[in-house]
């Protein structure tokens, strides 16, 4: 089967089978599956400067089997899909905001998003663009959408796992003209597809679920339109914000294994989720995936998987730091989406709205009648 033959399956191959298959070459006798990432910062180019790849700024074949991969499991079988890798998850928000904004527009930003999104909207300000900003539950940012030229979505918001009716807002915003952009982190494309949803830009960090092994740092924007992808290629282009060969060729590698990842450490998370719900230290907990989190009814008309991230409130910042010295199997680190798991204090960074013994937690891929008693356990230990 060629890569042209596979591409034809279109949306009705599995998850499986399509994240294991995802960018691969025409197979070539003796050949890898999978080609080994090319290092070169330029190429073999007599005569007139034609062809794919001329300078190592501007295209990379390591990049474009990634990014090949990316495109068909953010929109399966859809033509015309276009995908560009960034060095990081916050390159690639950055290139949509500051290629498609101008002074004097107007930008709505969700403000119980990522942490550096504060950071963003002083830099937009600078530059003489009006940010607006409202909670991504109950569908807030479409009070203040009115004249904006690009509306961001963060749905599961993170850290506090709100959601918001994707189809709902991307009506609202094409019907006065404005573009909308969803921050696909958190779900990935085997939880949520951005673009089936009516968005004109998916954009993830692939640090996280998408590679899974807290070892690389990756960004991507897909789009389906060519005329708005076109300023975020020439943004990339103009801040050399450029993936790594070698990160990109790990991050495709990953992509293999990215529907049993998801598949265990969504399974984890509700199972920990489920078990946090009868303890009386725990409030505010969190996860689209239960059925009585506020989230669930509109994330289960949108979502195909909830995610690996449960959120909850400990009593006080001392109990919450006493839980996470007493885990054994999840680690004290920040990020989310790894094949370990991992657990912080998230006041601690000081960017979030988030109360003092607020918990970040992001189920791996440990067998579940280990991990669960493990934090439960951690629970019972941390106790005044």
């Amino acid at each position: 089967m060629t890569s042209g033959d596979f591409a034809a399956f279109g949306s009705e191959t599995g998850d499986g089978t399509r994240a294991v298959r995802a960018g691969l070459p025409d197979p070539v006798k003796y050949e890898p599956t999978l080609p080994g990432p090319v290092f070169a910062a330029h190429f073999h180019l007599p005569g007139d400067p034609t062809g794919p790849y001329t300078y190592g700024r501007d295209e990379n074949p390591t990049w474009t089997l990634l990014e090949r991969a990316i495109g068909e499991l953010e929109a399966p079988g859809q033509d015309g899909v276009l995908t560009l890798a960034f060095p990081s998850g916050m390159a690639a928000i950055s290139a949509v905001l500051f290629s498609q904004l101008r002074a004097g527009d107007v930008v709505v930003l969700p403000n119980d998003g990522y942490q550096v999104l504060p950071l963003v909207r002083e830099q937009l300000t600078a530059y003489g663009i009006e940010v607006r900003t409202a909670p991504t539950g109950g569908d807030a940012q479409l009070d203040v959408l009115d004249g904006a030229k690009l509306l961001w979505i963060e749905t599961p918001s993170n850290p506090g796992l709100d959601v918001c009716d994707v189809r709902r807002l991307v009506t609202a915003a094409h019907a006065q003209g404005t573009l909308v952009a969803v921050d696909n982190t958190l779900a990935t494309p085997l939880g949520q597809r951005p673009l089936e949803l009516g968005a004109d830009f998916s954009v993830a960090s692939g640090t996280k679920m998408l590679t899974g092994h807290g070892d690389v740092l990756l960004g991507y924007v897909t789009a389906r339109d060519a005329d708005l992808m076109a300023p975020v290629r020439r943004w990339r282009k103009i801040v050399g914000a450029i993936p790594g060969p070698m990160e990109a060729w790990l991050a495709h590698r990953s992509l293999a294994t990215l529907h049993l990842r998801a598949e265990r450490q969504n399974a984890n998370a509700l199972a920990i989720a489920e078990a946090l719900r009868g303890r009386p230290e725990v409030s505010g907990l969190r996860y689209p995936g239960l059925p009585d989190d506020p989230s669930h009814k509109i994330a289960s008309q949108q979502m195909r998987r909830f995610g690996c991230v449960v959120s909850f409130t400990l009593p006080t910042r001392a109990r919450a730091e006493r839980f996470l010295d007493a885990l054994r199997l999840v680690d004290d680190a920040t990020s989310f989406g790894g094949v370990r798991s991992t657990a912080e204090r998230r006041g601690r960074w000081g960017g979030d709205a988030v109360p003092e013994g607020f918990i970040r937690l992001s189920a791996g891929a440990e067998d579940p009648q280990d991990l669960v008693p493990d934090v439960l356990r951690a629970l019972d230990e941390s106790t005044d």
